[in-house]
């Protein structure tokens, strides 16, 4: 049975990198019953999501997102489901049809279902014009496909907000850094499988420079800060509600590096960068996150240090 005083939560793309950790917070918040996770992907027995409802869902698809709605009773959703940049480019045309086809998605069942909706943005927005602090306002020519998609899901969820009065907010993401579930294919992933590397084999091929600095962010910030925006009151959330910038920390291969060798003895890495390294050099070395603090209170919790002994404490055991 579900608890009558809560609002039933979907979140979309649940077995991915963020999916996973988010559907576990949401479930402590408001019981395992009351958050139903959805993926196009099976439920296997190592998800981490195993713990409350689940079904198999298409982002493109429409009619079935419609009816799971109606029948689970949803009123928001958390949508994640996406093709992530590295692999968005090697596969263009299907990063286009399942990163902007599902926000069109969710936000067409929203607007029938009267629904609240989280759509993350991206880095990734950024292009080379824009200053490397990146502010909030700032013209947006990404370079990669996924860039493109994430910049016209913003569009997308300004004008469902100005003409359909949907109220869909969302945080432009930077790299994010977790140890539940395996990174899912995106430029800044080296900052995950590093971690993972240095405890198995002592060594890692990074496939960026060493002098790469990204604004990156620990996954429990990054949680913290998408319930945060969802949970402000409507008439707090500003301009920049399709995207709002969050900044968590940046730094450089390097730097990474370094600080687990303090942690990890022998650890040895060697860099080869790859096409990811063009993605990169294309994103913001910082992010000037000054409208969330305003409008919502933002502030991360997590510095490097700190990230690096959660991680290798988690995956050590």
């Amino acid at each position: 049975m579900f608890a009558p005083e809560v609002n039933r939560i979907m979140v979309t793309g649940a077995l991915g990198q963020i999916g996973t950790d988010l559907v576990d917070e949401l479930r402590q918040r408001y019981g395992n019953e009351n958050v139903l996770a959805t993926d196009i992907r099976q439920l296997s027995g190592h998800s981490g999501v195993t713990n409350g409802p689940f079904e198999l869902l298409s982002v493109l698809d429409i009619d079935s997102m419609d009816k799971i709605v109606k029948d689970y009773d949803i009123r928001k959703i958390f949508h994640l489901g996406a093709m992530l940049s590295a692999v968005g480019e090697k596969k263009p045309d299907l990063c286009r049809k399942i990163n902007i086809g599902g926000v069109i998605s969710v936000l067409e069942t929203a607007k029938s279902n009267n629904l609240k909706v989280y759509a993350p943005s991206s880095i990734a927005v950024f292009g080379p014009e824009a200053p490397k602090h990146a502010p909030q306002n700032t013209p947006l020519n990404p370079t990669t496909v996924y860039g493109e998609t994430k910049v016209i899901g913003e569009n997308l969820i300004n004008d469902y907000w100005t003409k359909y009065n949907v109220d869909a907010r969302g945080l432009r993401y930077p790299g994010l850094i977790s140890w539940k579930s395996p990174a899912g294919g995106g430029t800044t992933d080296y900052a995950v499988e590093i971690f993972q590397a240095a405890l198995n084999h002592g060594h890692y091929d990074c496939f960026v420079k060493p002098e790469t600095r990204l604004p990156m962010m620990y996954m429990d910030d990054a949680i913290r800060a998408t319930l945060e925006l969802m949970d402000s009151p409507i008439e707090s959330i500003g301009k920049s509600r399709p995207g709002y910038n969050v900044s968590g920390l940046s730094f450089t291969a390097q730097e990474l590096v370094d600080a687990i060798k303090d942690k990890v003895d022998g650890f040895t890495c060697n860099f080869f960068p790859d096409i990811r390294q063009k993605y990169a050099d294309s994103w913001p070395d910082s992010i000037d996150d000054s409208f969330a603090k305003e409008d919502w209170s933002w502030k991360a919790k997590y510095d490097l240090n700190r990230i690096v002994d959660s991680m290798l404490d988690n995956l050590s055991d």
